[in-house]
């Protein structure tokens, strides 16, 4: 039991750290999936100009929007996916199914659980990430979500909005994530040399997550979509996921469902090595305290 404690707390924290330096990519990302064509009068024409407009127009702080509700979701998010994985990748174990088939069913169960977990809270970060006034006059993340209940209740137009979307970009990334990882990691031979080690499974680690990003971006432009603000006040156009997609695809183009790709890949890289260093130099300052 205490090991369990300490793998939840490094786990905590080496998440807070990588959604504190990567959460500026996060809300980016969140801005070019719910811009609407380049007809869209509040559209970004590159990365570089949405960088330069939100520090211009909403301060440092602006690329700090929504920043609570991933932080506050980041412990109960986590232990769902590695817990359920196991368990489901142990209840496969009876099927009939080759090794590489079970770590991506095993993958895409424990998606589909988390993405019960955080559906409510993205729905709120997304919100606060949309709007474009100044960090201080934006609400705090508690009245946001107040409003968001008060207004459209808890369900699927209210706080748990846009949760097919949800489940199908955490369902498609772990089953494509943990599926390639495994699979990879067992034919590549382990090196005995530390250093190559590590660059082994970092390297397997970030063209798994590249490849996945790539794959269920999709579902998360329709994630941002239905629960990002409307076109039209009081009007509901972006409903479930996959008609989501096609009124996207429809209005914008194919290339519409990638908006917001390479904030996503970039942040994945640097978040998945930033998160690999600091918990390394954790678990080591634990064994040090532990050693005393």
């Amino acid at each position: 039991m205490p090991g369990f404690f300490l793998a939840s707390l490094l786990y905590h924290l080496t998440g807070l750290v990588e959604i504190c330096l990567m959460h500026p990519l996060d809300v980016v990302k969140t801005r070019f999936q719910i811009q609407r064509g380049k007809t869209d009068p509040t559209s970004y024409k590159s990365l570089g100009d949405s960088f330069r407009t939100i520090f211009r127009t909403e301060g440092l702080f602006g690329f700090y929007k929504g920043i609570l509700p991933p932080i506050m979701a980041e412990t109960p998010k986590r232990a769902v996916k590695f817990f359920t994985f196991e368990q489901y990748k142990k209840l496969l174990g009876h099927a009939p199914l080759s090794p590489g088939l079970t770590f991506a069913v095993a993958g895409l169960g424990s998606g589909l659980t988390e993405a019960v977990v955080v559906n409510p809270f993205e729905v709120v970060k997304v919100s606060l990430q949309a709007n474009r006034n100044a960090f201080t006059e934006q609400p705090s993340t508690f009245v946001q979500a107040r409003r968001i209940i008060k207004t459209d209740g808890l369900g699927f137009r209210g706080l748990n909005k846009g949760f097919t979307a949800t489940l199908g970009r955490h369902g498609v990334f772990n089953m494509v994530y943990f599926g390639f990882y495994f699979n990879v990691k067992n034919i590549i031979p382990v090196n005995e040399e530390p250093t190559l080690e590590f660059l082994r499974k970092f390297g397997i680690g970030l063209v798994s997550g590249t490849i996945a990003s790539i794959i269920n971006i999709p579902f998360d432009v329709a994630k941002s979509r239905i629960q990002g603000p409307q076109p039209e006040p009081g009007e509901i156009k972006y409903r479930t996921c996959f008609k989501t997609m096609a009124t996207v695809y429809q209005e914008e183009g194919f290339l519409a469902l990638y908006k917001g790709l390479v904030p996503k890949i970039m942040r994945l890289g640097p978040g998945n090595f930033a998160s690999i260093i600091f918990l390394s130099l954790l678990y080591s300052w634990f064994l040090f305290l532990v050693s005393i």
